[in-house]
């Protein structure tokens, strides 16, 4: 059984809410529906906060204000460098209000708090600042074409940004687009999962007193599909679309844009190989394994969900992997020493358990885990797969839950092929102690990131994205930029 330690019965008032309506030109309000919808503690199934739930009208008045912004108000006067100093003083608050942060990234998620600090919120803060510092950077070129011509280029905002980003990361995955998107002069409307918006309201009082303009920056929590969301992608005022989330919603996306040609850019997920070789350190393996996949409860794009592991070492690692997962504390999200805290919601706990229970029906060995620990919040158990086939559901669909299944090869080149064999192609691992086949297979997976004996390296200078049905363009890095700017060519006739 996996080691619990004591679950909540109630946070009410562990954490203050400071603030739960849209933010749209600079100021807070009501919905102009009125109408509001509750966020849930995955930990408890209590309301924490009733939010505004934005609608059509306030996505229109939102679009109408980061227009102004763009293209009349002091952001549209903004030097670069300004923009810049603007970006690192909203940072340096962010990081000056990090406990706060990570307890509402708690409450909201029910991530542990050792991970909302370790990683969540000093993450958002060090996104923002990556790209603040490229704000004065962003440069074109001079062009030497044939003929009496002088020929640059200039790169400007893309314009009016619609941002709709998940709830696995809520702050993290807002700085990972409003960082380019402000530092390249964009406006943004930021639509937070329904699921958690309360840190994205919180940080957006901070760029307020950082001097962000208002219209620049407007939040709105509210729906996808017949609400918010929707309304963000239909609206003919937005510009570019950037989104984080499940590929079907992407492609529902793509269609719904055909006709005006906005630009798009989406991270989606995955299904990724970590494929460990019988010359790796084993201890590492498992150590690295452990975390790729049940890191956020398994909640993340790049999970490591299918360890495919040399048939040498395959029972040894099954067996380790088994045993720290069995070990591995579920409790209270906010207490310090909890490691595994509940799924985000009732609907993502249900599906993870029917996985859980085709794994058992399509003939895979239950290593550990495989039950609901506690009768109130959604917290699943670590749970290994040993024995695992590539046709069964639990190798071929994005579970996003704490579910691995381990596969067993015998060469490189049958590992790299049934790596390969996935619609998605996110990111990968190897793990080996030969530096040739770590390149030599790093070169042949078809993934957007490949770690070599690490995993969830992620780091706002590298840029992260997926081939395949994992995503079109890249977050973070100095390619980000490129999803939030246009190329202008400026030709001037010399004499």
């Amino acid at each position: 059984m996996t080691a619990a330690v004591n679950l909540p019965k109630s946070h009410k008032g562990a954490v203050p809410v400071r603030q739960t309506k849209l933010l749209i030109d600079g100021a807070f309000h009501d919905a102009a529906s009125g109408r509001t919808f509750a966020t849930i503690d995955p930990s408890t199934e209590e309301v924490i906060a009733e939010v505004a739930e934005a609608g059509p009208e306030d996505v229109d008045r939102a679009v109408r204000a980061a227009r102004a912004a763009l293209e009349d108000g002091p952001w549209a006067r903004m030097d670069a460098r300004e923009r810049g100093r603007l970006l690192m003083k909203w940072a340096d608050l962010i990081e000056a209000n990090m406990e706060e942060l990570a307890r509402l990234e708690v409450l909201d998620n029910g991530k542990p708090i050792a991970e909302a600090l370790g990683y969540d919120i000093p993450s958002a803060a060090a996104t923002i600042r990556y790209f603040a510092g490229w704000a004065d950077k962003i440069e074109g070129r001079t062009i030497p074409v044939s003929g009496p011509f002088f020929t640059y280029t200039r790169r400007e905002p893309v314009g009016v940004c619609g941002l709709i980003i998940p709830w696995n990361f809520p702050l993290a995955m807002a700085a990972w687009k409003l960082g380019p998107a402000l530092a390249a002069g964009c406006a943004a409307i930021l639509k937070p999962a329904e699921q958690t918006p309360l840190t994205a309201l919180r940080a957006g009082e901070l760029a307020l007193e950082a001097g962000v303009p208002p219209g620049v920056l407007n939040i709105l929590p509210g729906f996808g599909g017949g609400g918010a969301g929707e309304a963000i992608v239909k609206h003919p005022g937005v510009d570019k679309i950037a989104f984080t989330g499940e590929y079907r919603t992407a492609q529902i996306i793509k269609r719904e844009t055909a006709d005006s040609m906005k630009r798009l850019t989406f991270e989606l997920g995955g299904k990724s190989p970590n494929i460990v070789f019988e010359d790796a350190d084993l201890d590492a393996a498992v150590e690295g394994a452990f975390g790729a996949i049940f890191l956020n409860q398994g909640q993340n794009c790049c999970a490591g969900s299918r360890a495919f592991v040399h048939e040498k070492i395959y029972d040894r690692f099954v067996e380790k992997l088994a045993e720290k997962a069995a070990k591995r504390r579920i409790g209270d999200p906010l207490n310090s020493d909890t490691e595994h805290g509940p799924q985000i919601d009732q609907a993502q706990f249900e599906k993870i358990m029917r996985y859980i229970d085709l794994g058992r029906e399509q003939g895979a060995r239950l290593a550990a885990g495989g039950e609901r620990v506690g009768e109130k919040g959604f917290y699943v158990a670590p749970t290994v797969f040993a024995e695992v086939r590539d046709e069964m559901a639990i190798a071929t669909d994005e579970i996003f839950g704490p579910v691995v299944g381990v596969l067993k090869f015998k060469d490189a080149d049958e590992a790299i092929r049934r790596a390969n064999d996935s619609m998605f192609g996110l990111a990968g691992a190897v793990w080996t102690r030969d530096l040739d086949k770590a390149n030599a297979v790093s070169a042949r997976l078809r993934a957007g990131t490949v770690w070599v004996n690490c995993y969830n390296i992620v780091d706002p200078a590298a840029p992260f994205g997926g081939f395949k049905m994992s995503g079109v363009g890249r977050e973070l890095g100095e390619e980000a930029l490129n999803a939030y700017t246009e190329t202008k060519t400026v030709t001037i006739r010399n004499g």
